[in-house]
């Protein structure tokens, strides 16, 4: 299945539901029989559904911020950078800084971006880049948050054979 979603997936960027709908039509949309899912970040805090509507696209919003708030698993970090797990720079870094896994207003304020990017905190305390695409292949299951999960099982029923 990966490799389908893989070959299937395109990245417009910038949180412009329109834009899915326009490559969705583009591509031949439902009359080719094509279905899709749009995945969005809340990176304005806009509503969980989008005002484009297309038959066969559906739209997925992320409960954070940004997606790479998923990433901010310290276990998953230090695996993706091979440090060892008495190295508590992570957990220094991001103690104080995450809001409790409950608080949907807090993360929905957290710029994970900011924490994460080249300039970010992380980096800085590290020495070097994150890996972000790296965390993610090595965050284990038990470690993703729900709505990753959901998603999983959403593409999972889209792209059954």
């Amino acid at each position: 299945m990966g490799r389908r979603l893989f070959g299937a997936s395109v990245i417009l960027g910038g949180r412009r539901p329109a834009r899915a709908v326009e490559h969705f039509c583009g591509a031949g949309g439902s009359d080719a029989g094509l279905v899709g899912v749009c995945v969005l970040d809340r990176d304005d805090g806009g509503a969980t559904a989008p005002h484009a509507v297309e038959a066969g696209l559906e739209f997925f919003t992320w409960s954070r911020r940004h997606i790479e708030s998923y990433l901010l698993v310290p276990t998953a970090i230090r695996r993706a950078l091979r440090l060892p797990e008495n190295d508590r720079r992570v957990e220094r870094v991001l103690e104080g800084r995450l809001p409790d896994e409950g608080d949907a207003s807090g993360w929905s304020d957290l710029d994970a971006k900011r924490l994460l990017g080249p300039k970010g905190e992380l980096p800085r305390v590290l020495g070097r880049p994150l890996p972000l695409e790296q965390i993610a292949r090595v965050t284990r299951e038990h470690e993703l948050h729900p709505d990753v999960l959901s998603l999983f099982e959403r593409l999972r029923t889209e792209l059954a054979p």
